[in-house]
Parts: structure tokens; C-alpha cells; sequence
């Protein structure tokens, strides 16, 4: 889609009729927008042509509501995999519900989208500001959580007979098609029930979302499984030290760390190819040179090489190949087979990363998150997440979220830097 053709209109219920009790806020504007572009020549182009540049809804506390608090139940569901901050962001929805805006019902439905479907059984937490109190320690998700899709009618069959007037969803881009399906029921059914989506990816691969939860927190920790591959690498003769970190479709997380550690040799990620003969000979030379080498790859990256089976979990992402374990032992046959001694260590942390608790910077902005996702589902907006685009909070439909997924851009100016931190060969396809 061009970005000319961009719709970023957010759904509404109706109309906010209700003043809001929120006390000292600095109140946002419903026409208040937030550039798309950032560059002059781009905003310069859309006035050239006669258009308006793309702009997004900025998130904020509005003066007026939709939903009396008085009245309001909420829910919230946390789906896929572990991600630091996902306790953060439940804590934040709920102490906003509570303290900004007086409601006292918050359901927490457990195991995913399992916890809106009555097959499963699983009886809802009920959340209050003493149940989540500390939570934001630990890592992990209070609620649990669970892959796969569920039925839909029976999802909102539940949100209807507990009348849950907003579902906080929290997840990935399988997470959101689910909340806009709900949406869509919903709005068949002409129920006045919310659906806000907040973000939830480690790969950081949500289109017009500037960066999700728990992607620096991931980053961070990354940067201490290269920092012992390094050490490693060094302490040995012709030492190589092999990480592989997550990024299934987008390799964000091997690039941004790699980056972050500049001791990072070779970066490999999903959205650029190589060819296994050109990187053991790029490897090769670099140990001759330097003597030792990092290797870092996110886990998507490579798949081209390995032998696909075709199968799909419960999210129906294809399962991958093994990248890390395909590419250590090819490089100890590569060495063996040249009669040159290699000595590699393999590090595979990701699901220490995963399960670890947001650092401080992601836990501010998990926090933040989850107070415009109350304000965005207190003014009856829905079938919309909260982003963040160019460090401001703003509100974006599902169905533009979901519509591609985000990746790194080959010939864009985060992998040129990819490319002159590490020194790798520019192409190795």
C-alpha cells in the first residue's frame, strides 16, 4: 500500500457524552495528529500533489467518555509467547481503570483467547490494584498464556454474558487478527463492546508501531550472550562464538544488537539472503585475519537453506529450521574438512531473554502503553492498538497493523549500519 492511500480513521462505538473524571490531565484533542513522514521533501510532496500528509490519531486522555465507570467491566487477555513487560502492561490497565477512572470490575481471562472460550473452563482472575501490585517484578504473564485461534462467537458469547464492556487484548499480529475478529462479531451482533489492542512483539514486527514492549529489554539482554561469545571467541585460537537470537520474519533484535556490541563480526537476519559456501569463506577469511569471530542470527534468518517441513503451530506460523544448530555444525565440518582448527561455542538465550522481567526504560513505557489503551477504550474507540510513532502514543486500526508485517529494509539505513559495524561483505548471497 502506498502511504498516500493510508487510512489511519479509528472506529468508534458512538458518540462521548460522558465528562471524564480524570482530574489535572492534560486533555488531547480528537483532531490531533501526528505526522507519518518525518522528512520535509516527503511532507513537501503530499502539499505539492494537493493532499494533506498522513497523519496518526494521538492517544491521550480525552474530556469527554463514552463508557459511565460507574457501570463498566473490563477484561484483559495476554496472548503467544513470553515477552518482558507483559506484567507491567497488565498492572498499568489496571491501576488506570481503577485510580484515573473509578471502575471496579477487571477481569483477567486466563490462558489467552482459551479464556473467553467455556470449553476450556478456566474461571477469570478478578483484578484489582492489591492483586497486581507488584507483578511488574516478575517476568512472565500473570494470566498466562496460549497459541491458537479459538471460536469466535463463543469469545464474544462470554464477553457478552459477563457484560464486558472493553477487551484489552495484548499480543502479537496472531493476537490482533483474533481482536479484530471479535471486533467484527461484535459489531455484527451490535453489541457496545471496545477492543483495544496493545502490541506485544519481541521481534518488534508490527507495521506502524516504532518499536513494542520488551524489544530493548531484549536487546540488553542480548548484548550479555554476545558479550560471553566474545569472550569466548578470544580465549581461543581461531575462536568462534555463534549466538542466535529471535526475529522469525524481521531481524531487528540480531541487528540492533549487533550494533549495541560492535564486537558482532557477521549479522544474519531474515530479510536478507546469503549463501552458505560465501559465509564460511567470508568466516574463514576473518579468522586468518583476526583471529576469532562473533556470529549473531536471529532465528528466522537462513531458512532457504535448511529443509522446510511445512508444518505450522498453533498460530499458524510455520515452523522453522533450526538455523543456530544448522549453522554450528556446518562450520565445524567446514573447518574439519579444511584441516583448520576451529574452536566454537554455541549460545542460544532466548528464552532466558523471554521470560525476563522489562528493564527500567521499558517499563516506563509499558506503563504508558497501557494508560493510553484505558484512555483509547474509555472514549469507545476500538478494533485499534496503541503505537508509538515518532515518540508520540497514537492510536492505529487493526486492520492496517496486520496488513504487512514490519521488516528491516535491505537497502535502508539501518542495515548499511548493520553492514559498516561489522565489517561484513555487503553481499554474501
Amino acid at each position: 500500500m502506498k502511504t498516500s492511500d493510508l487510512d489511519f480513521t479509528v472506529s468508534r462505538l458512538s458518540e462521548c457524552r460522558i465528562p471524564s473524571p480524570m482530574s489535572g490531565a492534560e486533555f488531547v484533542s480528537d483532531d490531533e495528529r501526528v505526522l507519518y513522514h518525518a522528512t520535509l521533501s516527503e511532507i513537501e510532496s503530499f502539499f505539492a500533489a494537493g493532499k494533506h500528509p498522513p497523519g496518526l490519531e494521538m492517544a491521550g486522555p480525552r474530556k469527554k467518555i463514552y463508557f459511565d465507570p460507574s457501570k463498566l467491566k473490563c477484561g484483559i487477555v495476554t496472548c503467544g509467547g513470553l515477552c518482558p513487560g507483559l506484567n507491567d502492561v497488565i498492572r498499568a490497565i489496571v491501576m488506570s481503570l481503577f485510580y484515573h477512572y473509578g471502575v471496579r470490575t477487571v477481569f483477567g481471562f486466563r490462558y489467552g483467547y482459551e479464556g473467553l472460550s467455556y470449553k476450556y473452563g478456566h474461571v477469570p482472575l478478578e483484578l484489582t490494584p492489591e492483586e497486581v501490585a507488584d507483578i511488574h517484578e516478575k517476568g512472565g504473564t500473570i494470566l498466562g498464556s496460549s497459541r491458537g485461534a479459538q471460536d469466535v462467537s463463543d469469545m464474544v458469547d462470554t464477553l457478552e454474558q459477563m457484560n464486558v464492556g472493553i477487551l484489552f487484548t495484548i499480543g502479537g499480529d496472531g493476537t490482533l487478527r483474533g481482536a479484530h475478529a471479535i471486533a467484527e462479531e461484535i459489531g455484527r451482533r451490535g453489541l457496545k463492546i471496545a477492543v483495544i489492542g496493545v502490541p506485544k512483539t519481541i521481534d518488534n514486527d508490527i507495521l506502524h508501531v516504532e518499536r513494542s514492549f520488551g524489544f530493548e529489554t531484549a536487546v540488553s539482554e542480548a548484548a550479555t550472550a554476545i558479550y560471553s561469545a566474545h569472550a569466548e571467541a578470544e580465549g581461543a585460537r581461531n575462536g568462534i562464538g555463534l549466538v542466535k537470537l529471535m526475529g522469525r520474519e524481521s531481524g531487528f533484535i540480531a541487528a540492533h544488537a549487533a550494533l549495541a556490541i560492535s564486537d558482532v563480526n557477521f549479522c544474519l537476519v531474515p530479510e536478507v539472503s546469503f549463501s552458505l559456501e560465501a559465509f564460511l569463506e567470508a568466516l574463514r577469511a576473518r579468522l586468518e585475519k583476526r583471529g576469532h569471530a562473533v556470529i549473531v542470527v536471529g532465528e528466522g534468518a537462513g531458512q532457504d537453506l535448511l529443509k522446510a517441513t511445512g508444518k505450522r503451530d498453533a498460530s499458524g506460523n510455520v515452523r522453522l529450521g533450526d538455523i543456530g544448530i544448522f549453522l554450528r555444525d556446518k562450520i565445524k565440518g567446514y573447518f574439519k574438512k579444511a584441516g583448520v582448527e576451529a574452536n566454537l561455542k554455541y549460545i542460544d538465550p532466548s528464552y532466558t531473554i523471554r521470560s525476563m522481567p522489562a528493564n527500567p526504560h521499558d517499563s516506563v513505557f509499558c506503563l504508558l502503553l497501557g494508560h493510553n489503551a484505558v484512555h483509547a477504550g474509555m472514549t469507545g474507540r476500538t478494533d485499534m492498538l496503541v503505537s508509538n510513532w515518532r515518540r508520540e502514543f497514537t492510536h492505529v486500526p487493526i486492520p492496517l497493523a496486520v496488513s504487512a508485517r514490519k521488516q528491516i529494509d535491505p537497502h535502508g539505513r539501518l542495515w548499511s549500519n548493520v553492514v559498516a559495524s561489522t565489517g561484513q561483505p555487503p553481499d554474501m548471497s
